[in-house]
């Protein structure tokens, strides 16, 4: 399993979006189809490339993402929760290490299920106690929204897709490939490895029910 974040400051959203709808029109693609992992293939790999160089050039985004690599080891009843519940304590492992107290937040999750608004809410109330934010001035917000509706998810689910598909070493789509290639070559990542703490670009931490509490190489 694979969760990831994108980091942009507020003020950059909208130039990010503008930027990506030219990219789009550079390749014919239409503004609104929805990009991500699963669509990349040899007639669109110019355009993947082309967002992954587009990544790689912006100082205003990071990306940090946590992966799981054998989730048969998890014994969610030695430590009395669900599958669920430790799906949203691994959300805070992601997202907890990346928060700077100088700033706020607003964060956006890809929607999970119609029952996931009370996990949310938890997500949110947990994160702001571990900073003493009681009145959520520094995590301002987390809300679940629907892929569909942000560039950014898109890019974030796109990263992911390639993470995964480099550690399952499965797969055969040369298209496929080429994208990792470049997404390894541009991060200066092997993807199978955590970063060390000091990698704020591309960040990532592969997380074993033995390294809670352990944010990274140091």
């Amino acid at each position: 399993m694979a969760i990831g974040a994108i980091f942009c400051p507020l003020s950059s959203i909208k130039k990010v979006s503008k930027d990506i709808y030219h990219l789009k029109s550079k390749h014919k693609i239409g503004h609104d189809v929805e990009f991500k992992w699963l669509k990349v293939s040899k007639n669109k790999l110019p355009f993947y490339l082309d967002l992954i160089d587009y990544f790689f050039s912006q100082s205003d985004l990071s990306f940090r993402g946590l992966i799981v690599s054998d989730k048969s080891k998890l014994d969610h009843e030695l430590f009395n929760q669900t599958h669920d519940d430790w799906y949203y304590k691994m959300y805070y492992q992601l997202i907890k290490p990346m928060i700077d107290k100088n700033n706020s937040y607003n964060i956006y999750l890809d929607i999970k299920d119609t029952r996931s608004e009370a996990k949310v809410k938890k997500l949110h109330e947990v994160l702001a106690n571990s900073f003493h934010d009681f009145n959520y001035s520094l995590i301002r917000k987390v809300q679940s929204i629907r892929s569909h509706e942000t560039n950014l998810m898109q890019m974030t689910d796109l990263l992911l897709g390639a993470i995964s598909y480099a550690n399952r070493n499965e797969g055969s789509s040369e298209s496929k490939k080429n994208f990792i290639n470049k997404v390894t070559s541009l991060s200066e990542s092997n993807l199978k490895s955590t970063s060390f703490l000091n990698a704020t670009k591309f960040n990532l931490f592969f997380w074993n029910p033995n390294s809670a509490g352990r944010a990274g190489k140091t």
